[in-house]
């Protein structure tokens, strides 16, 4: 039976009897928000708590790098469309109509299902982002919040949302909370004129935060070629949104010269396989030639209406799987691979010390218990990518505190239901 007082408490712990890089494992997280030291076994310490990990195997936190929280709300609301259909006639219309109270139990859902799933830190783009941080304020996970800039090359709507940005970003600075960053997010190129693009990429630069944007994940370069006289990737160049600071979610459709800048900017890729092959974007993210190149490539799942879940578990499997069937390769990203892409690639991303269970590292780390799935256990690892899904997650710690253990999360019923009754309002608000 799981202690009711060692939940949400970042003071030192001891995880005893797990198994680390296929080898026993004591693991001691210092009180601080990090990992102290890392051993077979381990006699010094002054823990308040002692975990016996019962043979898990211990792995870092997954850092989900493309997300929408609130719209976990529209899971399997209207599924099997072509994108666009699904955007224009089901997405945008409904989301025309959520209120604070909406995305605050929409986020409430989506960090309930990820630190159920293992996530540890999420990369999110929405709207009314102060209702998201107070839902990850709660729950304890880790978050970059951006709001989503959309001006339709509207000057007014422009001004309009550079307003709402610095608001949001000056807001979420204003909480001081170590776990939840700012970011800044126009949506897409086909969305936001070259002025907001500009705007976007200084904000972020002068703000030191990450820009996050959508990048061809359908094919958008005829359109932006007949529109400004160059690709997608160019043409964001051009507007000074390339950079270290760049996390770009999907880029399926990029040639060797977009894969070229990248590379060259420093600009972090993400892979977003489930929602991809849901929606039939027409291509896999190319991550043979991002690989070769030297670009950094991260995981996501995409919004939970897409997907439809958050579980980064599944999503390494698939990409894992998505790359070698569709470039014919079975060596592209092996098992070693994948868990690096869902999780210490995304941390170099976001700029944190984590992805890694060593010394000095953030105490980002979740507990695979054992289960049929992951015996006999000969490298964890590919038994973490291929055959384990996010729910064989029994513990999940996010900054030295305890969010989960032995399945248990604090105040799960009340999310549950509490977000299935917003949901089932808001679309009957917006069908109405």
């Amino acid at each position: 039976m799981t202690e009711p007082d060692i939940f949400g408490k970042t003071v030192p712990i001891l995880i005893r009897n797990v198994t680390l890089n296929n080898k026993p494992a004591e693991i001691y997280l210092d009180g601080t928000g990090r990992i102290g030291s890392v051993a077979e076994k381990i006699t010094d310490h002054d823990a308040e708590f002692i975990i016996d990990g019962n043979g898990a195997a211990a792995l870092p936190g997954m850092v989900n790098m493309h997300t929408h929280s609130p719209m976990g709300l529209l899971r399997g609301y209207s599924d099997d469309m072509p994108l666009f259909e699904w955007l224009s006639t089901k997405i945008w219309p409904t989301e025309a109509h959520l209120t604070e109270n909406d995305i605050y139990w929409g986020a409430k859902l989506a960090c309930l299902e990820m630190i159920r799933t293992g996530t540890t830190t999420f990369n999110d783009m929405y709207f009314m982002m102060n209702n998201v941080a107070d839902a990850v304020d709660e729950a304890g996970i880790r978050a970059c919040l951006s709001y989503c800039m959309i001006d339709g090359g509207d000057h007014a709507k422009f001004e309009s949302e550079c307003s709402v940005m610095e608001k949001t970003v000056a807001a979420l600075k204003a909480r001081n909370n170590p776990r939840i960053m700012p970011g800044v997010s126009p949506h897409a190129i086909y969305t936001v004129s070259e002025e907001g693009l500009r705007w976007c990429a200084e904000f972020s630069r002068t703000e030191n935060i990450p820009l996050h944007i959508h990048v061809d994940e359908t094919d958008e370069n005829p359109d932006c070629i007949k529109a400004h006289g160059m690709r997608v990737v160019p043409w964001l160049d051009h507007c000074g949104v390339l950079s270290e600071r760049c996390i770009a979610a999907h880029c399926c459709w990029l040639d060797a010269e977009d894969i070229r800048l990248f590379a060259d900017r420093g600009v972090t890729a993400v892979h977003n396989p489930v929602s991809n092959m849901k929606l039939t974007v027409g291509r896999a993210l190319p991550y043979p030639e991002m690989k070769a190149a030297g670009v950094n490539v991260a995981l996501g799942t995409d919004g939970a209406s897409s997907n439809n879940d958050l579980d980064m578990f599944a999503e390494m499997k698939t990409a894992a799987l998505l790359q070698k069937f569709f470039w014919n390769d079975p060596t592209l990203m092996p098992a070693d691979e994948a868990l690096a892409v869902a999780s210490r690639n995304g941390a170099k991303a976001l700029g944190i010390n984590a992805g890694i269970i060593a010394p000095g590292y953030l105490a980002d780390l979740i507990l695979v218990g054992r289960n049929p799935t992951n015996v006999p256990a000969f490298n964890t690892t590919s038994n973490a990518v291929y055959a384990t899904g996010g729910l064989a997650v029994d513990t999940t710690i996010c900054n030295g505190a305890v969010l989960m253990h032995e399945g248990v999360i604090p105040g799960a019923e009340e999310i549950l239901q509490k977000a299935g009754e917003v949901a089932f309002d808001l679309v009957r608000r917006a069908t109405a």
